[in-house]
Order: C-alpha cells, then sequence, then structure tokens
C-alpha cells in the first residue's frame, strides 16, 4: 500500500527528477538584500498578480481562479492546468507530468464552473482578458509540454488573454538572467540561465508594461516575516510550510506610493529549508521591484514532515479535498498574507 509520505516523495522526485549534475554555470551574481525581520505591513497596492514554477506554478493557478476577483493575472513556469491532480496521487504522478495517463481537460473546465456556481471559486467570467504568461522549456520532461498546452488550452476556454513562451530550450525550472545551472538541466536550485530575461516578458505581460531593471544596489527591503501569523491553523509547519517567508518592499512603496503586488512561489526542493534565499535573490523580481513599484511576496514551504520535497501542495497531499478552492489551507494562508499587504 503507498504511504501518504511515499506517494509525496515519489511525486516529489518525479516533478523534480535531476537528469544531469553539471558544473554550475558562471551567472551573474544580483544585488541582494539580507533579510531583516519584520512582520507585514499594509501598503498602497493597486493589484495583486501570482506567479510560480513547478509546484508552485500549480498553487499559483489555484490561487488565480479560486480567488479571480482580486487576483488579476497569472505567470506559470512548468506545469499543467487547475485541477490537473484531480486530488488523487497517481494522476498527479503520471498525468500531471509526463502525461501517460491523459487529462481530461473538458471535465477540469467542468469542475470549475460547477465549483463557481457554488461560491466555491470566484465566477469564471472574472478570467475573461486576464492576462496570463505561461512558459515551457523544450528540455522540460518533468512536465511534458502536452500537459502545459492543457494549462494554455484551459485558460483561453476561459476567455484569458495569454502569452506562451515554448521556443526555449530550458530544463524544468525557473528561468532568470540570474541562474546557477545551465539552460538544458534540471537540477538543484533550479534557477537555468538561458541567456534570456522571462521576466521582462512576463511583467509586460502582466502589468502591461515594465520599466528596466535596476542593476544597482537594491534599494528596498527585504523582510522576514512569520507565517504562523497568517496560517490558517496558526501553525505554518502544520500546512507543510516554513515558519518564515520573505516579502521585498521597494523603498517607494513603504513610502505611499501605489504598487502593485506580485506573489511568487518556489517550485520543490526550491524554498528556504533546500536553498536558503537562492530563489529570493536570483529570480530576478527584486530587481524590477525597485523600478516599477512592486511588492514581491515570497511564501515559502516546508521540508519537514510528510513534505521532504517542500512541494506545494496541488494534489491534496494535507488530506483535504478542497486544497485548490477557497477554504484550502494553503490557498487560504496566503491570501490572508495578501490581505494583510493590501488592507
Amino acid at each position: 500500500m503507498t504511504t501518504p509520505l511515499k506517494a509525496a516523495t515519489a511525486l516529489a522526485a518525479v516533478l523534480l527528477l535531476i537528469l544531469t549534475t553539471p558544473a554550475p554555470a558562471q551567472a551573474a551574481n544580483p544585488a541582494t538584500k539580507p533579510p531583516v525581520s519584520g512582520s507585514l505591513g499594509t501598503y498602497n497596492v493597486s493589484g495583486v498578480y501570482v506567479a510560480g514554477v513547478s509546484s508552485g506554478a500549480y498553487l499559483a493557478t489555484q490561487l488565480h481562479v479560486a480567488y479571480s476577483s482580486r487576483i488579476r493575472g497569472a505567470a506559470v513556469f512548468a506545469a499543467g492546468p487547475y485541477y490537473c491532480a484531480q486530488n488523487n496521487v497517481a494522476q498527479a504522478l503520471y498525468g500531471c507530468g509526463d502525461n501517460r495517463y491523459p487529462t481530461n481537460l473538458s471535465a477540469l473546465q467542468t469542475y470549475t464552473r460547477t465549483w463557481a456556481s457554488y461560491g466555491w471559486v470566484d465566477p469564471v467570467g472574472n478570467l475573461s482578458g486576464d492576462p496570463v504568461y505561461v512558459f515551457h522549456g523544450g528540455n522540460d520532461t518533468t512536465v511534458k509540454k502536452s500537459v502545459t498546452d492543457d494549462l494554455v488550452r484551459y485558460y483561453q476556454h476561459f476567455g484569458a488573454s495569454v502569452q506562451y513562451d515554448s521556443g526555449s530550450a530550458a530544463g524544468h525550472g525557473w528561468v532568470t538572467p540570474y541562474g546557477t545551472r545551465g539552460c538544458t538541466a534540471t537540477t538543484s536550485p533550479f534557477l537555468n540561465d538561458c541567456g534570456t530575461d522571462p521576466q521582462n516578458a512576463l511583467l509586460r505581460k502582466l502589468l502591461g508594461g515594465v520599466n528596466a531593471p535596476n542593476t544597482g544596489p537594491l534599494g528596498g527591503t527585504l523582510i522576514r516575516f512569520s507565517q504562523n501569523t497568517f496560517a490558517v491553523n496558526g501553525w505554518a509547519n502544520g500546512l507543510s510550510m516554513d515558519a518564515n517567508g520573505f516579502a521585498y518592499v521597494p523603498s517607494s512603496c513603504a513610502a505611499g506610493q501605489s504598487c502593485r503586488l506580485l506573489v511568487a512561489l518556489h517550485g520543490c526542493l526550491q524554498g528556504y529549508g533546500s536553498v536558503g534565499t537562492a530563489f529570493v535573490d536570483r529570480a530576478n523580481l527584486n530587481q524590477y521591484a525597485d523600478t516599477n513599484n512592486l511588492i514581491v511576496l515570497y511564501p515559502q514551504a516546508s521540508t519537514a514532515g510528510t513534505n521532504p520535497n517542500g512541494c506545494w501542495d496541488w494534489w491534496g497531499y494535507l488530506g483535504a479535498t478542497n486544497y485548490p478552492i477557497k477554504g484550502g489551507a494553503q490557498v487560504e494562508t496566503v491570501m490572508n498574507m495578501i490581505r494583510r499587504l493590501d488592507g
């Protein structure tokens, strides 16, 4: 019999299969800010967006669909459609990764419409016109292109405005100019340098335009805050979330200027417990945040307990069937952070 621990470990192994272990690429060193302990404040936030990679991308779509009245768009790297796993670890393993169990896209769309009629997710009409940026790398065999194609079709079905970037040679990971792995690699910390800047493209898509990034010293503050404050049970570790999360707040936002908020969700084995602040420092988002009045929230999954690879819950590993809708433990915990930041 497959135990939850074995199932979760097997799934993470498939999602983040280490195909090669190349020497680290000679990546540029980004300007960074050491985190300072503090709490999340409330800012003059004019719009909320989500982005993620791998399991973080699946959580990003869960947040977007469940709260489309509040979240205005999404950027998705290396993932498939909303509710792809359908609370079934086998489907997650063999349908949402290598596509041996083809996804019934029509069924996923029907679930979404039905749940919207119940009020479990926001009305699907909110998705119409929403900007969505989707990235899939040509050497990503962890999540096959056909699975990401289904994500594109899912969003297009509901009228979202989708930009699909599938021309890169990237492996399974977050592509960034500050990546420490070669473009085609699929290995920790899953930050790949392909000589491109997808963050410029995704921010142009989500925000409608973008200023050049800050290439000098960062001017904002990186806050390390307690996630227990926002956990629906008061204990983040009990939800497979780390005790602490991070938020980058540009000085302009701290001074009260109108700013937008981007929630950036790492993938498996990419959170603080696995790679420290590598994703926070090298995702190439803080540099754009400084010049675009953009707060970046970095929630953190945990590697403790039954989630040793630090994945987000997109197949029901916490044991609850409501994980992709309003009331889902991780969905609501992240939403509590959003609510604090945008008042």
